[in-house]
């Protein structure tokens, strides 16, 4: 562990000692690593801690690999870029959410040139310790709600110093996977599907991954189902692209046929509850305009995420024929 990551530990926590625990992670293409690290006699804010969550970027590491050849100086810079964002949301955002749109807490960061190491709490002893890669369609209004949470809490948020379009997927960089898509239709219409998800009029932050691998979920029957993690393409954008997202990471094909609808219907009621608890409330009329717009996107986020598959790996399992479907439904929307 570096010397200057480990004083700023003791010296965060008081502790007498820390010890390098399990590696939890290794970043993409060797970026780094996340990593356990295990504290004796420490606290913070009276409350005893006993281990934390190091999450380590070293970019002169990386290997120079991609598992699917898309190794070029764009990736490496957008990567490069996405370090820098999710230090800007811990430093800036991140405090504004609570248990309802749970995130660890951020307690410091050290930064030495381009390496980093972002301190976190520790979701598995704070109550959040179970990971999944499938879900049931039951088991999916957790995360969902959290979703619904975070998308009205940041609703019309100018995402300064975020991306400027959430999402690690959105056109504007992706163009050598937008060349390299063999689908005519797609390739011909991937502008208009852009634009008009970038020029939505109501504009949230959005996670930018909300994959079901990156939700940490608490003990059943414990306390708000979900902590959310890997905010690296958080930036602004219409929630619905989350929304289209994580139910293609975590339900088949099958179940996003016979499901999809009955849990779309579940976010906007959870939208429209946490909209109306907002410190300033978005009152009834308000909201229906975000939903219709929201709605009307939902085909539109599947058929753009789709573009991105069909060039970077055109093979992918998540080009089934419910996102096959949606995108015939977008496509006639724009032809």
């Amino acid at each position: 562990m570096n010397k200057n990551c480990e004083v700023l530990i003791k010296k965060t926590f008081q502790a007498s000692r820390v010890r390098k625990g399990a590696v939890i992670q290794a970043l993409w293409s060797g970026y780094g690593e996340i990593y356990r690290v295990n504290l004796y006699g420490a606290s913070f804010d009276g409350a005893i801690v006993p281990s934390v969550i190091v999450k380590h970027i070293s970019p002169q590491q990386q290997d120079g690999s991609h598992p699917r050849g898309w190794h070029n100086d764009v990736s490496v810079n957008r990567k490069l870029r996405s370090y820098q964002v999710e230090q800007s949301w811990y430093e800036h955002y991140s405090q504004l959410c609570n248990d309802c749109c749970k995130v660890p807490t951020c307690y410091a960061i050290e930064q030495d040139g381009e390496q980093r190491w972002i301190i976190m709490e520790d979701l598995d002893y704070g109550g959040y310790p179970n990971r999944f890669n499938n879900l049931r369609p039951d088991q999916c209004n957790a995360c969902l709600a959290w979703l619904a949470q975070f998308h009205a809490l940041f609703l019309h948020t100018k995402s300064d110093k975020l991306w400027p379009v959430g999402t690690y997927w959105h056109l504007a960089t992706r163009q050598h996977e937008w060349r390299a898509c063999a689908d005519a239709e797609l390739k011909e219409h991937a502008e208009a599907l852009d634009a008009l998800l970038n020029q939505c009029c109501h504009q949230t932050l959005v996670h930018g991954d909300a994959k079901v691998a990156n939700f940490c979920f608490a003990e059943e029957n414990s306390q708000p189902g979900v902590a959310a993690v890997d905010f690296q393409y958080t930036g602004g954008g219409c929630g619905i692209r989350d929304v289209a997202y994580f139910l293609g990471s975590c339900l088949s094909d099958r179940d996003c046929h016979a499901n999809a609808d009955h849990l779309l219907d579940t976010y906007f009621e959870l939208l429209k509850h946490a909209c109306s608890q907002r410190s300033v409330p978005i009152d009834g009329a308000d909201y229906l305009a975000v939903e219709q717009e929201w709605r009307e996107l939902y085909s539109i986020a599947w058929a753009d995420f789709h573009r991105f598959l069909a060039g970077w790996s055109p093979d992918h399992k998540k080009i089934n024929n419910y996102a096959r479907l949606q995108t015939r439904i977008a496509l006639d929307r724009v032809r």
